[in-house]
């Protein structure tokens, strides 16, 4: 078992810390989301963005999601691991957000990361979804069907941020359990 720093709770915490920052000053928002057209000039947005959300129900929907996937992945895999993976779906999805998006904010690509990750790493832990128990591979496919079909249909949500995010998870997952593959070889 993996030394777990609780990162997947702390930066919960973080996030809710900074979106009574945001509420208190919006300029907060401005400033440090991700705008597609200024992130030459301000790159850090690649990372702040990831911390900011655009409403409170944004908000609850990710920190819930952060809280319990990410714990589960953190304790599988250990705090490095873990904030190594959070942080480069986050940037990954924000990257691959610019070409479609004119600004984009929310943690989001990370976390689906997390979820990208779980799917492979524990396919059949038993979440539910729409009131509907299924294992974790099944979710997770679910969510990429919902994102593909909201591409088409004109929203708030940045869908291409979330499968951007869901596989680079899926690609860690791989390689953690490939890596773990060749360890018992040897």
């Amino acid at each position: 078992m993996k030394k777990n720093n609780y990162s997947a709770l702390w930066l919960t915490g973080i996030c809710f810390t900074i979106f009574i920052f945001q509420k208190l000053f919006p300029v907060i928002t401005e400033i440090f989301k991700l705008t597609t057209s200024e992130v030459l000039t301000k790159p850090w947005t690649l990372l702040t963005s990831i911390f900011l959300h655009g409403s409170i129900t944004h908000l609850l929907y990710n920190m819930f999601a952060l809280a319990l996937f990410g714990t589960i992945l953190e304790h599988n895999i250990g705090t490095k691991k873990f904030l190594y993976l959070f942080f480069s779906a986050g940037l990954f999805a924000g990257l691959a957000s610019i070409p479609f998006y004119k600004a984009v904010l929310g943690a989001s690509g990370a976390i689906f990361g997390i979820i990208g990750a779980l799917a492979i790493l524990k396919p059949k832990m038993i979440v539910w979804i729409y009131s509907m128990p299924m294992p974790m591979v099944i979710a997770s496919l679910v969510w990429i069907a919902i994102d593909i079909l909201g591409i088409f249909i004109p929203s708030n949500v940045a869908n291409i941020t979330h499968i951007s995010g869901i596989l680079v998870g899926i690609s860690f997952g791989i390689i953690i359990k490939l890596n773990k593959t060749l360890i018992k070889v040897y």
